[in-house]
């Protein structure tokens, strides 16, 4: 294996990865974001406020985009084994 077929390898998954964790946590913090918001107008500094929605929202994004992410997962995971014999000879 070469280091730009290794390079290759890593930089896939990395960008996977950086793929995955923004679908789940970019819409966590726009409603970050407008919570914050409608704190700082309001005055109101309770932190289950900014808590609660953020958690809930995190948790519809996984529901919702989940299955998605483990088919990618499975793919590049896939794709990684049928090319082992091409990798390592």
């Amino acid at each position: 294996m070469t280091t730009e077929v290794a390079l290759s390898l890593y930089g896939s998954a990395f960008f996977l990865m950086m793929k995955m964790v923004a679908i789940i946590v970019g819409p966590s913090l726009i409603v970050g974001l407008i919570v914050s918001t409608f704190q700082a107008a309001t005055q109101i500094n309770e932190q289950t406020l900014s808590f609660l929605p953020r958690l809930l929202v995190t948790l519809a994004t996984i529901v919702i985009a989940g299955p998605w992410l483990i088919q990618t997962i499975i793919d590049l995971f896939h794709d990684l084994m049928f090319r082992v014999p091409e990798l390592i000879g």
